[in-house]
């Protein structure tokens, strides 16, 4: 009896709030629909949009520019044709970046998302102060994180290369995440949990069957910020990098003594392409979990 009736409210409670849910992203669509009129927030909106994206289109078209100077003297594919066949040390720099912002955003990932539901939903000693000391990381300048993970290192004898490039970026990209799934894990209902329990599941498979799926959207935000944030570092990268550790911002950072050529801009089109499609997929897919649901 006790059963049926603490598992009755948890679920009333949960439709009433879903159904409240529904009903406001209908009111708001409905006053989109009848505020189609101009205003400044639309002024505002519009010119942050031409502030945001007017620079990648110029990159995008000049990519196709036949000479290397800023005057546009014909159209031609040569760039892209160098960018394939003959930039072998940008590839590679390419792949380092893409190896190290997977890796390091992977475990970013597990730990902040981890730390999200450990510290939001149990009480314990120095709660407080690893909430604090958790966004140093975001607070402090990169030259200072930059220069102490470099003392560490040397401290530590580790040498520099593709592994403490990895720590690094882990550990800034950390508290960003940590702060993703937490805003995710704050809207978490928690009847669902005590209908979990109630239902028989363990402290285990409720956290994989039940608050993961729920907060899955903040955990991709968090991965995807944290691979965007790390592969265009520079500053940190730069201090703690070494011999054969070249990351894509400092392969084009060291081409600016000579003028970047435009195969970097090249380069930039494909990368603006891929993350292009790969955001729409991601999309789609995270509408279809959400969906499912």
């Amino acid at each position: 009896m006790g059963i049926s009736k603490s598992l009755k409210n948890p679920y009333k409670l949960f439709a009433a709030k879903r159904k409240n849910s529904e009903n406001a992203r209908h009111a708001k669509r409905q006053w989109k629909k009848h505020n189609k009129h101009f205003s400044f927030s639309n002024l505002v909106l519009y010119l942050t949009i031409l502030f945001l994206f007017v620079p990648l289109f110029v990159v995008i078209f000049f990519s196709f520019n036949e000479s290397k100077d800023t005057n546009f003297t014909g159209f031609s594919f040569i760039w892209y044709e160098k960018l394939i066949l003959d930039s072998e040390p940008l590839w590679q720099a390419l792949l380092n970046t893409v190896i190290v912002a997977l890796s390091s955003s992977a475990v970013a990932t597990i730990l902040g998302s981890a730390a999200a539901i450990g510290i939001n939903w149990y009480k314990f000693k120095g709660r407080n102060y690893i909430q604090t000391i958790g966004f140093l990381p975001m607070v402090l300048p990169e030259v200072i994180m930059g220069v102490s993970m470099l003392v560490f290192f040397s401290w530590t004898k580790i040498p520099l290369g593709l592994f403490t490039i990895f720590i690094a970026h882990t550990t800034f990209c950390l508290p960003f995440v940590y702060l993703m799934v937490s805003a995710r894990v704050d809207e978490f209902d928690y009847s669902i949990i005590e209908a979990s329990h109630d239902l028989g599941a363990t402290e285990v498979q409720t956290l994989f069957k039940v608050i993961i799926p729920a907060i899955f959207p903040g955990i991709m935000s968090g991965f995807m910020m944290s691979v965007t944030m790390s592969m265009e570092d520079y500053v940190i990268t730069s201090l703690v990098s070494g011999p054969g550790s070249t990351t894509l911002p400092l392969y084009v950072y060291s081409m600016i003594r000579f003028g970047v050529s435009p195969v970097i801009n090249a380069l930039s089109f494909v990368l603006i392409l891929v993350i292009v499609f790969l955001t729409i997929i991601l999309r789609k897919s995270l509408k279809s979990f959400a969906a499912s649901r």
